[in-house]
């Protein structure tokens, strides 16, 4: 019996078929786990930009708090240099007073030290001659006038004092010229007293005769009490 062998004859077509099957399963394959490998890499870096912009929304909440901080004491610098500038006109202002105080109290120092050198010190404002009779220690109306305005300037001006010295002539012993001048300034110092003048600034003595030897009017003119007033030289 001869044998006969059997020879399959597969069309090229259908390998060819075959074939791009296969490739496109292989592709659709990898292509998928291209696209699988792709989203979860996009899917990482989706979560590594959500944690990156939750940092820095965290970072912008720093910053605006800090900014706020920086804004809070910017304002609070300037408060406090506004005060320190009105400090420091207030003790601009302080300091001017106290230099003017210190210029006052100079000022009363000295005059005190002058007061106080000059204490025993002092002027002659005004003076008037009071004239008497001979042998008179009486007051004449003129005498009275004249010795009314002393009385006027003592009581305007409290400063002033009036010393009174009392003189005759050389007429009679020495010892009743002095009485008769004492006589006589005691009537001008009773009048000042009773017009208003105060007792504690009248100064008065008798001086006796009045210089040496005199004629005729000079002689007149010795007797009398000399009116001074006076004020404490500065």
């Amino acid at each position: 019996m001869r044998g006969v062998m059997g020879v399959v004859v597969i069309p090229a077509a259908m390998l060819v078929l075959a074939s791009g099957c296969a490739t496109k399963n292989f592709v659709r394959e990898m292509v998928g786990k291209s696209e699988q490998e792709l989203d979860q890499r996009v899917g990482k870096v989706n979560e590594k930009v959500v944690a990156v912009e939750g940092r820095l929304g965290e970072e912008s909440q720093r910053v605006t708090k800090v900014e706020g901080q920086i804004t809070e004491t910017n304002q609070r610098v300037s408060g406090v240099e506004t005060r320190v500038g009105e400090v420091g006109e207030q003790a601009k202002a302080a300091q001017t007073k106290a230099d003017a105080a210190f210029g006052r109290a100079d000022e009363v120092d000295g005059r005190l030290t002058r007061l106080w050198t000059n204490r025993n010190k002092r002027q002659v404002v005004e003076t008037v001659h009071v004239q008497f009779g001979f042998d008179k220690a009486e007051l004449t109306d003129g005498a009275q006038t004249a010795l009314a305005t002393i009385v006027k300037e003592l009581q305007a001006n409290p400063a002033l004092t009036v010393d009174l010295e009392g003189y005759a002539d050389p007429t009679g012993t020495r010892d009743y010229n002095v009485t008769l001048s004492q006589r006589r300034v005691e009537s001008v110092r009773r009048y000042l007293i009773q017009q208003g003048a105060e007792l504690p600034r009248i100064h008065s003595v008798g001086m006796g005769v009045a210089g040496g030897a005199a004629k005729g009017e000079e002689v007149a003119k010795q007797r009398r009490v000399t009116v001074r007033l006076m004020i404490a030289a500065e």
